[in-house]
């Protein structure tokens, strides 16, 4: 179901819970990065040289079945009720993590994020298409900003979390503060309804395979998809181990606070502003979803190489800058997916999304920054990563003179479907 003028009923209430929901998916991803330093000294001896790289497969492992899981959930999402699948999931991640501060063992630690990573694949690929379905094409960027505002904000607070807690109760406590709120949301959802109806999915036509494969054939949702990894290889990788470069660069474990205040507030400054330029440069320009995306990351580039051989405290204000762009993008380029891909296939859409972009993005860059730190340093292994925010740039400009067009073509393509089924 789509909207054309106004919000459907219950949309607002709708983005309240997921953006909750989803501020809490990033926390409970990030309070595992935040205490990553007190794990890794709990189960390895000093000077292990395969430490870094083993603690950079729990990032790996939780990954590994999140874009495992997604496509399947997505599949199902398409058909079923999303809040049902939403439900189950965020209670499921989070007794998965408050087990993981159980853990007695790294095992253990192990599978209880590949768990967290099966939860999070209900969630995923669901919870942005019902907010497309919820708000009209000429809000949606702007609506699909407040709800990744939850990347930042919920980033910072499980770094802010993990870093205090940690350091006053241990790491394993950490685990056990942020896991009840998400089973009191996660049961919540079964309260939601679904904006799409039985009926109107009995009378809708099921998705076939050529709506599938079409996904292939959409250039802004392939060019898109790349410029997400090439991200996501760099984000993903640096993000799980800022904790352990601000102890290389010899600050104290506080220090991880100081980084979720500049977390908080240049991704959440950076992501609504990005929505809103998105929306308002759409009126003049079909691509600019795609052109903030772009300009911005490719500005945040060469903050991103200073902040690493600028002392601090100067160096915050570098890696403020470097966050404020990399996160402009958030909003306009999920908005870019919903809006090229057609309501029968969406939730697949984003999953098949999620899997390529984790796959080749951030499931192996954990480790591989661990293993180039592990030989040099983590200068050098975050320097090497960096680089691929230039090549998420490239894909984003490229794919801008094929978003018009795509967007154009499933706007079109709605009404037919819908007459088609009355």
């Amino acid at each position: 179901m789509e909207t054309t003028e106004r919000p459907a009923a219950g949309a607002r209430t709708a983005l309240a819970l997921l953006l909750a929901i989803n501020l809490f998916n990033f926390i409970d991803r990030y309070v595992l990065a935040s205490v990553e330093p007190e794990i890794r000294a709990h189960f390895f001896k000093a000077g292990d040289p395969h430490a870094h790289f083993s603690t950079g497969s729990l990032g790996t492992a939780f990954l590994v079945s999140y874009m495992i899981s997604a496509p399947i959930f997505g599949w199902f999402a398409d058909r079923f009720s999303r809040w049902l699948i939403i439900g189950v999931s965020v209670i499921l991640w989070s007794a998965a993590t408050a087990t993981s501060g159980l853990a007695a063992t790294f095992g253990v630690l192990l599978l209880m994020r590949l768990f967290v990573g099966v939860g999070e694949g209900g969630y995923g690929p669901a919870a942005p298409t019902i907010i497309a379905d919820l708000f009209p094409l000429s809000i949606r960027g702007r609506v699909m900003s407040y709800f990744y505002v939850a990347i930042p904000v919920g980033s910072a607070i499980g770094y802010a979390i993990g870093g205090f807690v940690a350091s006053h109760w241990g790491w394993q406590t950490a685990f056990f503060v942020v896991a009840p709120p998400g089973v009191l949301l996660g049961l919540a959802c079964f309260w939601q309804r679904e904006p799409r109806s039985g009926l109107e999915r009995a009378k809708r036509p099921r998705a076939s395979w050529q709506d599938y494969l079409g996904l292939a054939r959409t250039r802004s949702y392939i060019l898109n998809t790349l410029a997400m990894t090439a991200l996501t290889f760099a984000i993903g990788g640096m993000s799980f181990w800022v904790p352990g470069y601000l102890e290389y660069r010899g600050l104290a474990p506080s220090s991880r606070i100081i980084f979720g205040g500049i977390l908080v507030f240049g991704g959440l400054t950076a992501t609504l502003s990005g929505g809103v330029a998105g929306d308002y440069f759409r009126k003049r320009f079909a691509g600019s979803y795609f052109l903030v995306s772009g300009v911005g990351v490719m500005i945040a580039f060469p903050f991103s190489v200073l902040m690493l051989f600028t002392p601090f405290p100067a160096a915050w204000i570098l890696m403020f800058l470097a966050i404020f762009f990399l996160f402009f993008n958030t909003g306009p380029s999920n908005t870019a997916l919903a809006n090229v891909t057609l309501p029968s296939v969406r939730s697949t859409a984003f999953a098949v999304n999620i899997l390529i972009i984790h796959a080749l993005g951030d499931a192996t860059a954990p480790p591989l920054i661990g293993a180039v730190a592990d030989k040099t340093n983590m200068n050098i292994a975050f320097l090497v990563v960096s680089a691929m925010m230039l090549v998420a740039g490239i894909f984003w400009l490229w794919g801008a003179k094929y978003l018009a067009g795509d967007t154009q073509a499933i706007e079109t393509t709605q009404p037919a479907v819908a007459a088609s089924s009355t």
